[in-house]
């Protein structure tokens, strides 16, 4: 094969690996640039905390939007829901939710908090309170799914366990007169009610930093197979020197 055609198929490999390596870079910082703005608008609102009525989650236009809430309503007589794989102080653990009808407004799942798994990974029981309750805290969109593999609940026991929360699955599993609100409600971690918890955002994600330390990585390795293909290209072939002399 010629020093050409070997060039030509080197560059064609070299290229597509640069292309490959440079979108995962941009992907890792979009991700990045989309988290910190989700942490920003979150610490605005936890600074501000001016509450909105709960019936606001069921808006779809605020479907990915973030306010500080409070109301009154009464918890559904309804299955607890555990959402799986969820860490918390280096453990295992689920998170737990209830559903909760707002006065005048569509049910709306809340964020109890956490609980850990035994070894045997028995699902914890989560209490039921009953009567008006007040709430307050945060509306937020549902943890992030990543890629939605598999259902997204199963039937475990008098509840269901849940690999990602997912609104449209809830409702079929679960169903009200009214749409399951497209957010939910984290409580404030100073409420009597529930489990261990608080509000941060990316307990069991990747936070901005690290999407930025990626991306800085993958365009690295861009620029490794750049640098590596200029130099194999303009380098002198073997036995050159000696034709020369």
């Amino acid at each position: 094969m010629s020093r050409r055609r070997t060039l030509i198929g080197g560059w064609m490999l070299a290229l597509a690996a640069i292309a490959l390596f440079g979108n995962l870079s941009a992907w890792q910082l979009r991700r990045a640039h989309e988290k910190q703005a989700m942490l920003d608008a979150a610490a605005q609102v936890l600074a501000q905390r001016q509450p909105v009525p709960l019936g606001a989650s069921a808006d779809p236009a605020r479907a990915h939007e973030f306010a500080w809430s409070e109301g009154d309503g009464e918890f559904v007589v309804a299955g607890p829901l555990w959402l799986d794989n969820q860490q918390r102080h280096g453990r295992a653990g689920v998170r737990a939710y209830r559903l909760f009808r707002p006065e005048g407004g569509a049910p709306l799942l809340v964020d109890l908090g956490w609980l850990p798994l035994a070894g045997d990974r028995k699902l914890p029981a989560i209490d039921l309170p009953t009567g008006p309750q007040r709430l307050r805290g945060m509306l937020a969109p549902p943890p992030s799914i990543g890629l939605a593999l598999g259902p997204a609940l199963a039937s475990s026991g008098d509840g269901w366990l849940m690999t990602r929360v997912d609104p449209a699955a809830i409702d079929a599993a679960l169903p009200f007169d009214r749409p399951l609100a497209p957010r939910v409600l984290r409580l404030d971690p100073a409420l009597p009610l529930g489990y261990d918890r608080d509000l941060e955002l990316l307990a069991n994600t990747l936070p901005p930093d690290k999407h930025r330390g990626y991306a800085l990585q993958w365009g690295g390795l861009a620029l490794a197979v750049l640098v590596t293909a200029l130099i194999l290209t303009f380098r002198r072939p073997r036995g050159t020197h000696k034709a020369a002399a």
